[in-house]
């Protein structure tokens, strides 16, 4: 039904603008060597094809989100990164689209085997491609990250990976969540408390679990994940519904409130806005936790702030999302729809 009433175009405002308020945008300069180090990586894999490799990593120019979202990590950490990266596309594309999108049975599977490795983290790598780039990765983090990001990187990577079952079912069955509920779902699909570990990672950051406890730390996260996954529905929107994904908020929004597609970005776009002034408030609320945490926490805060921007600008640039669209002027984008299948 919200499939016949589609227009065949949508305007889009400049999102990174909206968030480029309260976010920096900087670039690492170790964009190219981190690549190499990763491609070399991901290709030993074998997870795909020549062809099918080839234009996932050509097509999501991950190195570009990697250096645009951290960028004051030292060459090891941004290949670490930019790992982080394969790992989690590849596994999303996996139920987003790929062979188990609709199959919440098989997302289990595959999460267990994942799951086994934080059980036995002496075990042996294991065969099934995607644990062992979960594997790789998590050698690679445990080289220098504290035992706190440690920890909350690993209980990040069960929420999340349990919320791609859940996610895939709803798939499986059709169903479009209400907005609420998908906006707590959608915190832990993207993967935000994961970003935030690999953020903590990057830089070596030591943070007291105290800081992460606070409850307005929690609600800047909060704030910060809304920032990273409504712009992200808003651009991946046109891409979604070529591939008949009705998981994304626009069509929640849609759904719920009975309005069209543009009203519904607009109610969506209003709603990022409304988001920044929250996070600007939340952040003029912030406690001490003494002079040495406060000076580790203003860093943490700066780069994930930093990872927000640069999120928010290879929605745009990835052709992932925009595939044929110029994007040069975002601030009134007309985006033509895309055909079903065109992906």
């Amino acid at each position: 039904m919200i499939l016949e009433s589609l227009p065949s175009q949508f305007c889009l405002k400049d999102l990174s603008a909206i968030t480029g308020r309260v976010c920096e945008l900087r670039v690492n300069p170790h964009q190219a060597e981190a690549d190499r180090a990763a491609r070399a990586w991901f290709n030993s894999i074998n997870l795909y094809d020549d062809r099918k490799r080839s234009k996932f990593v050509n097509y999501g120019k991950f190195d570009l989100f990697a250096a645009l979202s951290f960028p004051d990590a030292d060459l090891k950490h941004l290949t670490t990164c930019l790992i982080f990266f394969f790992w989690a596309f590849s596994t999303d594309d996996l139920s987003d689209e790929g062979d188990l999108q609709s199959k919440p049975d098989a997302v289990q599977a595959g999460h267990d085997i994942s799951v086994s490795i934080l059980n036995d983290p002496n075990g042996p790598r294991p065969q099934y491609p995607y644990a062992a780039m979960f594997y790789d990765l998590l050698v690679r983090f445990r080289e220098t990250s504290t035992p706190g990001a440690c920890k909350r990187f690993i209980r990040a990577f069960e929420a999340w990976s349990s919320s791609q079952v859940t996610q895939s079912r709803n798939r499986s069955q059709d169903r479009i969540p209400s907005v609420e509920e998908f906006i707590l779902m959608r915190r832990a699909t993207i993967g935000g408390a994961m970003v935030e570990a690999i953020v903590e990672y990057s830089l070596d950051l030591d943070l007291p679990d105290e800081v992460f406890e606070n409850p307005i730390i929690q609600a800047m996260s909060d704030a910060t994940n809304d920032l990273m996954t409504w712009p992200n529905d808003l651009c991946s929107f046109n891409k979604e519904q070529s591939d008949g994904d009705y998981q994304n908020l626009v069509f929640c929004i849609m759904n719920e409130r009975d309005v069209g597609l543009q009203a519904a970005i607009d109610i969506l776009t209003e709603m990022l806005a409304q988001r920044v002034d929250d996070y600007v408030e939340l952040k003029n609320q912030l406690p001490s936790f003494g002079p040495d945490a406060d000076k580790e926490l203003a860093r943490y805060l700066h780069a994930l702030e930093n990872f927000v921007q640069g999120t928010v600008l290879w929605y745009y640039l990835s052709p992932r999302y925009f595939r044929g669209v110029d994007v040069t002027n975002r601030e009134n984008l007309v985006v033509p729809l895309f055909e079903p299948g065109a992906f």
